[in-house]
């Protein structure tokens, strides 16, 4: 493939996602990373892309909201070994709020072995997830269709989730940087992940690496309010260097095997 074909390749994916990760670039043209960042760097250039730790970003990345089937596509085998390692924090008896995203998906889909367990959600593909799990109550909050994310959001769904009270909350986002912490581009959904944090001891994020170094529009929880951060092991360090300086303890799970490293802040 030519330079000029790869590079038009590369913005259709971007455009296509809303955001790609530089190894699923890479994976995907049959090439190496250092010609995609060399790829990466001139569209940036030329104004036709922008670049975050370890991928690519549509340039309305701030006001974009990625569909469901967008996301679906992007850091996948991140997405599963932080759905597993993410698992290891809940236990038997406990009572936890997980937000809508792919990354909260597979997560929601590994608590079904867990027992005596009580989820609350406004995602509807996490409440599907767990549908048939026997040891698990599901709660899904009211509220209006969010059709594109497959999530409850309004003020319904917020009333709802302030009026009760969980360990743990597990949610997700569109970017995720210390200085703004968790964000998302959409004003609705900012307003039920932040009832959602504020109903909780503890907020844990998911978020594979394409979201670190990464701000959306709209910030849903500052830095400081994150207790744990799931990621992977492309995440950028010098980010997690400065989540952790705030406080974040994070944990970074390894591609097939499910378990990682964990890094106090």
């Amino acid at each position: 493939m030519f330079a000029a074909q790869r590079r038009q390749a590369i913005l259709e994916m971007v455009r296509d996602r809303g955001a790609v990760s530089l190894r699923d670039l890479a994976r995907a043209l049959d090439t190496s990373d250092a010609t995609i960042r060399r790829d990466l760097r001139m569209l940036e250039a030329d104004g036709l892309l922008g670049r975050s730790h370890g991928g690519a970003l549509a340039r309305d990345t701030l006001s974009h909201e990625p569909s469901y089937g967008e996301k679906a596509h992007v850091a996948s085998h991140e997405k599963s070994a932080i759905a597993e390692l993410a698992a290891t924090l809940v236990s038997d008896g406990d009572t936890v709020a997980v937000g809508p995203g792919t990354t909260t998906q597979a997560f929601a889909r590994r608590l079904a072995r867990v027992r005596d367990l009580t989820v609350v959600t406004n995602s509807l593909l996490v409440a599907q997830a767990l549908a048939r799990a026997p040891g698990v109550e599901v709660e899904v909050t009211g509220g209006s269709l969010r059709a594109s994310i497959h999530a409850l959001v309004g003020s319904g769904t917020e009333n709802a989730l302030r009026a009760l009270r969980t360990h743990r909350a597990f949610v997700s986002g569109n970017g995720l940087t210390a200085r703004h912490g968790l964000s998302t581009p959409n004003r609705s959904v900012a307003g039920a992940d932040r009832a959602m944090a504020d109903a909780t001891g503890e907020v844990v994020v998911l978020a594979d690496h394409t979201k670190l170094g990464v701000d959306t529009m709209v910030q849903t929880v500052p830095a400081a309010r994150i207790a744990h951060l799931v990621t992977d092991a492309a995440a950028d360090r010098a980010e997690l260097d400065l989540l952790r300086e705030e406080g974040v303890t994070v944990h970074v799970a390894e591609i097939g095997t499910g378990t990682g490293e964990q890094a106090a802040g």
